[in-house]
Order: structure tokens, then sequence, then C-alpha cells
């Protein structure tokens, strides 16, 4: 009998054969990539189904698209009357009123078709993050390695999950920005498997450079109009790909696949430029910083006192989102934002006024400008260095949480165990959780690195686009966690190589 006609069983009874245990198929179930995307559809399904989220940006982005799909206006109403705005970016208006024009209904009856289309968006990015990953790899016995547990990861990240059953920009974002990554990396990183599940490593080798730029910019230019902050992939990698090019003799090459990238972007962003200047007689590519109806106040003053000691994403609750909407209590506000107790009942004063009507004057504005102003003299590294290090913590080490029905409260410990012991014990597993992702990430950049240059190269671009995304947030008015998750595309893609073989000696 031919060796190959024989079975497990068959081979195991033979005399002076060793009895071993048949794990082929099961190693086979688990080595197939449909296995994690099943079972990543089922985790968002249960998010989807379970643990909706209503999130608060929902009816703002719902009513865009209505008014755009039944009056032909992207805008809302103003004193009745249905004005042209431009306080959002009409990517992910467009994607619902799309749904609600497929499924034919209104905007709230619409929300799961939205949350259910960007359940398969997700599992799409997951799938392009594990092809980030295999591409970072080159061509190396390791690659497919990478790719499954690159799709492993992405699959389970329950971060990511959450928010494809949230009506919010984060799944099109992470997804745009995982394409334009997958771009990219070719440009730096010639060397593509040749077996991966896409076959995308095939497309790439006929692929030109140019093409791969021009590639990246139109992808960067849709996830701009999802999210305003997307060009910031470009600023922190288009010099990685020139440095790349310079090392390899080619500056012109380098220089004019940037130029191109940065064209093909702002093509994109060219309707809603002209729509701008047209409609509102305004040159405004992005959105505004300042997120503000015509003539409202935009409270500077504020902002600059909250800058001063605001970090924790709880506070946002608690003060930032109230202004102009309800009543700030000076209790909420914690005691690391007054220096002395003179300025504590200063602050006091001022919103005991605010709190009359609930609307910020110009005049209390510039007070607490004022105060901002004379707390940043007397600790410029406060403002300028430790507040942005503690919003940087913030965003990367917390449970991630904000779509979920939890506190996210574990302290104080021994109470939180007794009052709702549930509660903190999934704060703690998803704390935990994050960790795991981030600390994989680093093991994995320490493992690539030191497996080529080119490999070199993809892990400049990924952490430099990391590092560039986490320093700008710290800048914003209001840090939320949930716009770091636009960076895990390059962390899972990172965390991937914690597993690969290493490379022979």
């Amino acid at each position: 009998m031919h060796r190959s006609q024989l079975s497990c069983p068959d081979l195991c009874q033979r005399p002076g054969t060793t009895i071993v245990r048949c794990t082929l198929p099961m190693k086979r179930v688990f080595s197939h990539p449909w296995l994690p995307l099943v079972i990543g559809l089922l985790l968002r399904l249960f998010f989807l189904f379970r643990l909706p989220s209503p999130a608060g940006d929902a009816p703002l982005y719902e009513a865009l698209a209505s008014n755009w799909l039944r009056h032909h206006v992207y805008g809302i109403p103003v004193d009745d009357v249905v004005r042209p705005v431009d306080i959002r970016m009409p990517g992910y208006p467009a994607y619902l009123a799309l749904i609600q024009a497929i499924t034919r209904s209104s905007a709230e009856p619409s929300r799961f078709w939205v949350m259910l289309g960007q359940v398969f968006l997700d599992l799409a990015a997951c799938l392009i993050i594990a092809e980030i990953a295999a591409r970072c790899s080159g061509r190396s016995e390791s690659t497919s390695r990478v790719f499954l547990i690159a799709l492993w990861l992405a699959a389970l990240c329950p971060f990511t999950a959450n928010y494809s059953a949230a009506p919010l920009t984060e799944t099109l974002a992470i997804l745009t920005t995982a394409l334009v990554c997958v771009f990219l990396i070719p440009m730096i990183n010639p060397e593509h498997p040749t077996g991966d599940l896409l076959k995308w490593g095939r497309f790439a080798r006929r692929a030109e450079f140019m093409k791969n730029a021009a590639l990246a910019g139109i992808c960067t230019g849709l996830g701009t109009l999802f999210r305003p902050e997307t060009p910031l992939i470009l600023i922190s990698s288009l010099p990685v790909v020139f440095w790349v090019a310079l090392r390899r003799g080619q500056p012109g090459k380098g220089l004019r696949a940037s130029v191109l990238c940065v064209a093909a972007c702002l093509f994109v962003l060219l309707p809603w430029t002209i729509r701008n200047a047209l409609t509102l007689h305004e040159f405004q590519p992005l959105t505004p910083r300042y997120s503000t109806m015509p003539g409202e106040l935009v409270p500077t003053g504020f902002m600059s006192w909250e800058r001063t000691w605001l970090y924790r994403f709880r506070e946002v609750f608690l003060v930032s989102w109230k202004l102009n909407s309800d009543t700030i209590q000076i209790d909420d506000i914690p005691a690391r934002a007054f220096d002395t107790p003179e300025e504590r009942q200063h602050v006091a004063a001022i919103l005991e006024q605010y709190n009359n009507d609930s609307s910020l004057t110009s005049q209390q504005d510039q007070q607490f400008a004022e105060i901002a102003q004379a707390r940043t003299a007397r600790h410029p590294l406060r403002t300028c260095l430790w507040v942005p290090l503690q919003r940087v913590l913030t965003l990367w080490f917390t449970p991630r949480v904000e779509q979920l029905p939890v506190s996210g409260s574990i302290f104080p410990l021994a109470r939180m165990w007794d009052t709702d012991r549930q509660d903190m014990i999934v704060t703690l597993g998803l704390f935990f959780l994050n960790l795991f992702y981030v600390l994989l990430a680093l093991w994995g950049t320490v493992r690539l690195w030191s497996r080529s240059p080119e490999a070199r190269a993809a892990v400049v671009l990924l952490v430099s686009f990391i590092l560039f995304r986490t320093a700008f947030l710290t800048t914003i008015e209001t840090p939320e966690p949930r716009y770091v998750l636009v960076c895990y595309p390059a962390v899972i893609a990172l965390a991937a190589h914690a597993f690969a073989r290493r490379n022979p000696a």
C-alpha cells in the first residue's frame, strides 16, 4: 500500500510504530481564514443585537443624511429652514443616506441596517489588516502565519467590533486607514508575499510604484470624507517613503510619488471644497476646527482653561459636553483644576452666572482665558507636557467601555466588588485585554525590526503614524479614547509579528 493511502489509524496499528495523536484535521480547521471571520461575525452580531450603542452624534449625522436625501440640502434646520452647513464631513451622512434610500426607511428604522453594513465593513477591514501584516513580513516563510494571526487578532478585537454596532464613523475610518497602509507598505517594502489569501501580492508585483501612491492618496481622500484628520497618515508616512527612496538612490521617484499621493487625496476632496466655496462662500476642504453654527460663540477661553487640567474622559461628560446645554457643577470639576482656593472660588462665581441660563457669554469666556493664562504662566510644563502625557496614557490605557452599558469604575475596589462585581470584572477584563494588544504590538515591533531593512522601514512608517496621530489627539478639546482606534490597523499588524517564526540562522 502506498504511504499516502494510509490513514492515521492504519499507521498507528502497524507494528513498530509510535502511537501519536493525529491533530492534522484540527490544525487545518484553525489555520483556515474562514474560522476567524465566522467567529468575528458572531462577535459583531452579538454587539449589534445585544449591545447596540445610541451614540451621541448619531442624531446629527442622521439629520444631515435625511435632509440631504429629502431636501437635497446638506444641512440642518435653523429657524424652520434647512440651511447648508459644514460642521461634519459628508462621508458618513452619505453612507447613512445610501442605507436610507436602499431600505426606504427614515433615520431611526434604518439604524439597524447601517450597523449591519458596518459589521461586514469591519470584517473586510480585518482582512486588510491581515494583509498589512503580511506585506510587512515581505517574502518569508512566516508570511502566511503572520497573515492568519493578524486575522485572528483583528476579528476577535472587541474594541473595533464594538464600534461596528454604533452609528459613528470609527468603522469606516478604520477601514480607509487600513486601505491606505496596505498601499503604502509596498512602496517601502517591495518584497510581497506570494501566497496570501487575497492574492494581492500578485497585483502588487504588477502594479507600479506610482500606482500604489495614487491608490494610497485616493483612500486617504475617502477616509478624510469620514474623519477630517485622516491626512495625518500621509503627513507622517510620506517622509518615510521619500527617505526610503533616497536611500535607494531614487529621490526623484520618491518625490513624484509623494506629490501624486497628495494630489490624489486633494482630487477626492475637490467636490466638497467646491461645494463649500459655492454654497458657504469659504475655502474649506475640511470641516472647521470648531464645529459651531454661524454666529455661535467659540469658547476658546473655556477650552484653554480645560487644557490646563482635563485628561480623563469622565470629565468630558461632566464638564465639556455640558457647555451651553446644561448646568456645570463646581463639585464635578477635579481639585487639580485649581491652584488655590481663591481660584476655585473665582471659577465657582463664573459658573454660578453661567448656570442661570446655561449659555456662556463672551465675558465669561474671557475670564476663563485669563485663568488659563495665569495657570500656564505658573506651571508651563503642566500645560505643555504633563497634561498631554496624561492624555496619552488615558487614550491608550483604558478599558474602552464608552459604548457599553458599563460604568467603568473599579475604585474603591472593596466597595465596587460588593456592589457591582460584574461591572468591575468586565472593566478589568477589557483593561487588561487592551493592555495585551498594546504590549503585543511593542513585542511584534521589536521582532519585525530585526527581520530586514525593508521590514524596519515598514516599522518606522506604522510607528510614525501611531505617534503622530497620538500627539495630535492630545491637542483636541475633548480627548475621546475612540479616536485611538483608527491606529489599531497598525497596532494589530505589528502585534501579529510577535508570533512570527524567527529567521533561520
